[in-house]
């Protein structure tokens, strides 16, 4: 095994191939370690965030090294079929590629049980392995612009079914009806890691089928005498956010929350809510609503032009970092802000809107969450439960950049940093950084004069990435992941931005300039039982 850095409460355990990473999965499932938090299974490598106050990394390396992985300690997982109609663009390929005739990949895919290793690329999409099965089938050389939900595909040793219409490079030879990810489901993934999987022959037809697609709501009707705000323009983006859905892996799904959580968590406190209850994250500004009903609400983040303008027609300018007083009729406005890119509002009470999986954030890549909010939508609010003080002392935890701004991001090496050359290492940090247009809330995607180079060429296999994560794709260049990133990736992850920079992260604007400032020389982690 290899103990590799990711950042303060998390590391990658490397190990031999997928039957080692199964069965240090397996043991950890049956033994279960005080202070791990999750554990993300890849194909040679689980990437585990952890609780430093109750295990160190090298306490942990120590326990996890001492564990025997030559023979499974394997706890039987559900046992699901899964019907499939064998029609797919590439089953002769398949065939052709393994030598043996349609019929025959049929008769293999059919008889082989497969056990679900992991989970990524999206929600409900599982890596599915068999111990009887010897495939390797290299992916399409030119991937697909669209595979259609349900698709049964194969890719190296790996059989899975594509939960929704995405992208793809894997090798098509079916299609099933079963959804994968369904939300009115009590637990949404039909396959989660350890899962037992028989695929049955439904025959040929249908030629397609059809998937209902499911979209995110969180409108319900309100009584007239409810108070409620009233969305009359939602500017670039406006969307609920908390702090995020921790413990969603199995099923396929990352985190997400808000960019700037010591924002949200300030907004909350000046209306006297509890810290995580779901705010509007609004994107540079150009948002308005009008109340009805009389409220307290306050507005953190970015700083903005703030302006109420009430019924007789009255303008009133606040400031952010204070409570607001709203009263019936009047009309909130943000203007663009001078620096950052997100600006909170909270609302005592709180928003009357369903939890998704946990949480009330939506998940931009994974459609998940209460939908982003649009104009005339009707936000119910909460009647506080108790009364608690607001907070009239709050300010912003740092000084929000602009795009003129160079930030300087604190940045832990690892896990991959040793696939890139000592020249490469050096450019991240010496070299300054542009965000591009391309970025969202998946990443920052950046741009330096000169790309990183790569020691290891070889592809990589998919494996857990965390927020922060600093991913150099083939082109060199970086993206810096964030809140609703993917919870696998392909490509080497040369360092991680430190955990109590993640919010500042979040703030930077477009065409703004990141210096990244290593705090650490990159090694792996040596288990230590006594190390305190």
């Amino acid at each position: 095994m290899r103990f590799l850095p990711v950042n303060f409460n998390t590391m990658m355990v490397e190990l031999n191939g997928l039957a080692e990473t199964l069965a240090l999965l397996d043991s950890l499932n049956v033994e279960p370690v005080l202070g791990i938090e999750e554990v993300i299974p890849a194909a040679r490598t689980l990437m585990i965030r952890f609780r430093p106050i109750k295990i160190s990394a090298q306490q942990l390396a120590a326990e996890i090294g001492s564990r025997d992985l030559q023979e499974r300690r394997y706890v039987a997982g559900k046992q699901v079929e899964i019907p499939v109609h064998y029609n797919g663009d590439d089953l002769a390929v398949v065939a052709e590629t393994l030598g043996i005739s349609v019929q025959e990949v049929i008769l293999c895919h059919t008889e082989n049980e497969y056990t679900v290793a992991f989970t990524g690329f999206a929600p409900g999409f599982a890596y599915m392995v068999s111990e009887t099965s010897q495939w390797d089938i290299p992916r399409r050389k030119t991937p697909r612009t669209r595979i259609p939900a349900g698709a049964v595909a194969l890719a190296g040793e790996f059989s899975s079914v594509y939960p929704q219409a995405s992208p793809g490079g894997w090798q098509l030879i079916g299609i099933t009806t079963e959804r994968m990810w369904d939300l009115s489901r009590p637990s949404p993934a039909l396959l989660q890691p350890g899962y037992r999987v028989n695929f049955r022959d439904a025959g040929h037809l249908p030629a397609t089928v059809s998937l209902p697609k499911h979209t995110p709501e969180n409108r319900t009707s309100l009584p007239e005498d409810c108070c409620h705000l009233e969305i009359l323009s939602v500017g670039l983006q406006t969307l609920f956010q908390d702090l995020g859905r921790i413990g969603q892996s199995g099923a396929g799904v990352s985190g997400s929350g808000a960019m700037d959580k010591s924002a949200l968590r300030s907004a909350n406190r000046i209306v006297g809510n509890p810290t995580d209850q779901a705010c509007l994250e609004i994107v540079q500004g150009g948002f308005k609503t009008q109340a009805h009903g009389q409220m307290l609400v306050a507005i953190t983040g970015a700083p903005c032009p703030i302006e109420i303008k009430t019924p007789p027609g009255d303008i009133i300018n606040v400031n952010t970092y204070q409570p607001i007083d709203l009263n019936d009729g009047d009309e909130i406005s943000l203007g663009t802000p001078a620096a950052g890119m997100r600006s909170y509002l909270s609302v005592r009470g709180g928003f009357a809107i369903p939890a998704v999986l946990s949480s009330h954030s939506f998940d931009t890549l994974s459609n998940i969450g209460p939908a982003p909010l649009k104009v005339h939508d009707k936000l119910g609010i909460r009647h506080p439960l108790h009364s608690t003080a607001v907070s009239c002392s709050e300010t912003a935890v740092f000084d929000m950049p602009n795009k003129d701004a160079i930030v300087e991001l604190d940045v832990i090496l690892g896990p991959r940093t040793d696939w890139f050359t000592q020249e490469a290492i050096e450019l991240l940090s010496k070299q300054v950084w542009q965000v591009t247009p391309q970025s969202n809330r998946i990443g920052l995607r950046l741009n330096g004069e000169c790309s990183l180079s790569r020691i290891k060429t070889q592809e990589l296999p998919s494996e857990g990435t965390c927020a922060g994560a600093i991913q150099i794709l083939a082109s060199g260049q970086p993206v810096l992941f964030l809140a609703d990133h993917p919870l696998t990736g392909g490509y080497p992850v040369i360092a991680s931005v430190a955990d109590y920079h993640l919010d500042l992260a979040g703030q930077i604007p477009v065409n703004a300039k990141i210096r990244f400032n290593p705090i650490s020389q990159f090694h792996e982690i040596q288990g230590s039982k006594y190390f305190l």
